[in-house]
Order: C-alpha cells, then sequence, then structure tokens
C-alpha cells in the first residue's frame, strides 16, 4: 500500500485497536522489528489471502523460552524463527501476550500448599495452577527479541484480570469476557486464521478452538509450535483440534536462491 490508501488503512487500524482494546504494535516497550536481516527458511504451502487470512501468534514470550523462562516450554526456542519466517506471508498480524499481574490468583505462589501444575477449582471451572510468570513490567513478559514484530502488527494482552486466568486469545478462562479479538477480526474482513505459538496444549489449543467456536476457518501450523504435555494434553488436543475441524499443517523448506 502506499499514500492515501496506505494513511487510510493505518488510520482504521488504530481505529479498531482502540474500540476493541487491542494495541497498535508501537508503544512503549514493544519492540518494531520488520525482520529484514534474516533470509527466510521455512514458508506454507497453503496459498495466503492478505484480505481475508490472518496469523495468530501466541505468547511468543521471554518466560516460555528455554533455559531461562519460568514456564519454559521444551523446544519453545525453536519456533521463534518459523514464526518468523511464516509472518512474510500475511498483511493481518496478531500477537497475544500473557500480561499477569503480580499475585495473579493461577499462580500456585498465592495458593498455600500448593504446588506448580496442580488443580484447584476456580468459580469458571478446574483451574491447572502455574509457576510466576509473565508478569507485567518483567523481562519474562516481554516477545523473545529474536521474533519478527512488524509494524503492521496488533497485539492482545490477555490475563490482566488477577481473579480469571486467559489461554484463549478470545476469551478468558470463565469464557465470558471477551478481549475483543474476534469484532477485531471481522471488522478487517478476517475469515481464517492460522494460529502458532505456545503452548500448543493450552494456548494454541484454547484459541483455535475459540476461532472455529466464533466461526473461523482455522489453520494451526504445527511445526510452529511446542506444547508442555503434562499428562498426555498434547494428544488431547490433537483429538480436540480435529473434532472441532481445525486443519493442521506444518511448513516447508524454503529453497536456497
Amino acid at each position: 500500500l502506499t499514500g492515501d490508501c496506505a494513511t487510510q488503512r493505518s488510520s482504521r487500524r488504530a481505529f479498531v485497536a482502540a474500540m476493541y482494546g487491542v494495541h497498535p504494535c508501537a508503544r512503549v516497550g514493544v519492540r518494531v522489528n520488520e525482520h529484514t536481516s534474516r533470509v527466510a527458511q521455512r514458508a506454507l504451502n497453503e496459498r495466503i489471502d492478505r484480505d481475508t487470512d490472518a496469523l495468530l501468534v501466541i505468547d511468543v514470550q521471554e518466560d516460555f523460552i528455554p533455559p531461562h523462562g519460568a514456564l519454559a516450554v521444551r523446544g519453545g526456542d525453536e519456533v521463534v524463527g518459523v514464526c518468523s519466517d511464516v509472518m512474510r506471508a500475511f498483511e493481518h498480524v496478531v500477537f497475544s501476550q500473557d500480561y499477569h499481574p503480580e499475585g495473579h490468583m493461577s499462580f500456585a505462589s498465592q495458593h498455600e500448599g500448593k504446588s506448580p501444575y496442580d488443580e484447584v477449582e476456580f468459580p469458571y471451572g478446574t483451574q491447572t495452577l502455574w509457576p510466576d510468570h509473565c508478569v507485567q513490567g518483567t523481562k519474562g513478559c516481554e516477545f523473545h527479541p529474536d521474533l519478527a514484530v512488524p509494524s503492521r502488527t496488533m497485539i492482545v494482552r490477555k490475563g490482566h484480570n488477577s481473579k480469571v486466568d486467559s489461554y484463549s486469545a478470545f476469551y478468558e478462562n470463565d469464557k465470558v469476557s471477551d478481549t475483543g479479538l474476534a469484532a477485531y477480526l471481522k471488522d478487517l474482513g478476517v475469515t481464517r486464521v492460522f494460529v502458532v505459538g505456545l503452548a500448543y496444549d493450552f494456548c494454541v489449543k484454547y484459541t483455535a478452538l475459540d476461532a472455529r467456536t466464533l466461526g473461523f476457518d482455522v489453520i494451526v501450523v504445527r511445526d510452529a509450535c511446542r506444547g508442555v504435555d503434562m499428562d498426555g494434553t498434547i494428544a488431547a488436543a490433537d483429538a480436540e483440534l480435529a473434532d472441532a475441524g481445525v486443519r493442521t499443517i506444518f511448513t516447508v523448506p524454503v529453497p536456497s536462491q
């Protein structure tokens, strides 16, 4: 886009972001990087419609990346480059960001006698307890420094209600509190979403399932995800996504020039 068309698209994006509570990338503490320094090595073997397709990049944040993340997902560092590569194909790119306040009730540290990965009952259902992670203002909350963050990126922050956890980029876990992402995408004319990021068996899964419920066609890029895998949660995610009609694809190598 150039000239007036680019200006109109930028203004419209900012207006929609303000209306629905999602945030433009260009804000304090968020790096803008067009990823021009790295040659793409992976690509989608799928035709992308830049008007009606969107890429959802889920929680590729420092605290989910080994070796130092507070809730590191094994192999999480391996998705950073793949996510950055496939991003090139999309006009509409949305990042979700876990954005917890200190003392969030999903943290095991807030429950006497409980340990990370124990389960407790909350008013909205069973909640897994986690190590303290992605606390606002900490390094662990930041996106991985090697992740491309295009200037066209929109950011949805989730998990900022101290009493409700949030896996999905569309809803908090109570399934009542709406992040505004669905309305934002529909306003842009998006009908299909591709989902990548962390963790496959939690935040990626719930984002994909909610997207299907909301009427989007959904594709999960499997090699751009890694999972926690607690007691078979990856196999369960595979089955749930398939039953919901979510497609799974893999990237392909880009031939060297």
